[in-house]
């Protein structure tokens, strides 16, 4: 148990004392000055990279196949996959031609982020997929609409984002869709791994308070890197002992999946309400945790 007990703390900096891992890569200055905004001491480890595939050739032909009226329903999991078709769709013709052709398909938008690039496309979202915007929500959401937005032998792009999902991808089958896949990039390991590393060793030296997950690629890289210095045992053994939050039903279902427990998510799937949320529980969650 840290030092300061959570007696002591001030109530304006309730994760004073507390070491906190942070695994976010884009926003990982922002995810540090939340941290720190309550007292925290962050500890940040960039945990992937956001790499365009080498090939884009699912991508250009959906874009070629939609120009042709060959979809019925597209799926967009994501603001930046949805940015990037745009781009992709560039270089075989005029944005607005592709925006057209778009206009054409009923149109899924899995949460807000697809949902504005779409609006900067200026193409109508058909379904939303509410909070938590999990792969369960898309297939309820398709089923409760299913006279509106039919999918049973129809034609279905989904645009992937990082990894394909192999739940939704046999859901929409199951439910007798076509479906066609338009991967548009893929999540590696950062350029620069030594803050992973080093987050690793702490982990296995028992330094960490509490780990924040924001996505479930972070927990594959983690144990990935943890494996590959040979302290995944170590690393394990350290998630009994810390508080771990996890933004939302997506990453805690990846961190069961690999064994490692949740303590908590926020009431919303959102960077702010996570750290807002450990500052509420995590000083208590903790001691709980270390009192066994």
């Amino acid at each position: 148990m840290p030092a300061n007990s959570s007696e002591n703390r001030p109530q304006a900096a309730p994760l004073a004392g507390l070491r906190v891992l942070s695994l976010e890569s884009r926003r990982a200055e922002e995810m540090a000055r939340l941290i720190s905004s309550y007292g925290g001491e962050a500890v940040a480890a960039p945990s992937m990279k956001e790499v365009p595939l080498s090939s884009h050739v699912e991508a250009l032909n959906f874009v070629r196949a939609a120009l042709e009226d060959g979809f019925d329903v597209a799926i967009f999991l994501t603001g930046v996959g949805t940015r990037m078709l745009a781009r992709v769709a560039a270089t075989v013709c005029p944005v607005e031609e592709f925006a057209a052709a778009l206009r054409h398909a009923a149109i899924v938008a899995r949460g807000p982020k697809p949902a504005a690039a779409l609006k900067e496309l200026g193409v109508p979202v058909n379904l939303l997929v509410p909070e938590p915007n999990t792969w369960k929500d898309l297939l309820r959401v398709l089923d409760e609409n299913a006279a509106a937005v039919p999918i049973k032998g129809r034609r279905v792009a989904v645009q992937e984002y990082g990894a394909s999902n192999a739940e939704l991808l046999a859901g929409l089958t199951g439910r007798g869709a076509r479906v066609t896949r338009v991967p548009l990039y893929e999540w590696t390991l950062p350029d620069d791994v030594a803050p992973l590393r080093a987050a690793a060793k702490s982990l296995a030296r028992g330094e960490i308070d509490l780990a924040l997950f924001t996505t479930s690629v972070q927990v594959i890289h983690l144990l990935r890197v943890a494996a590959e210095m040979n302290l995944e045992s170590e690393v394990r053994a350290a998630f009994t002992r810390i508080v771990v939050g996890s933004i939302g039903p997506v990453t805690s279902e990846a961190l069961k999946e690999h064994g490692l427990p949740v303590d908590f998510e926020p009431e919303h799937p959102k960077m702010g309400f996570l750290v807002n949320e450990a500052a509420r529980v995590a000083p208590e969650l903790l001691m709980r945790k270390r009192s066994v």
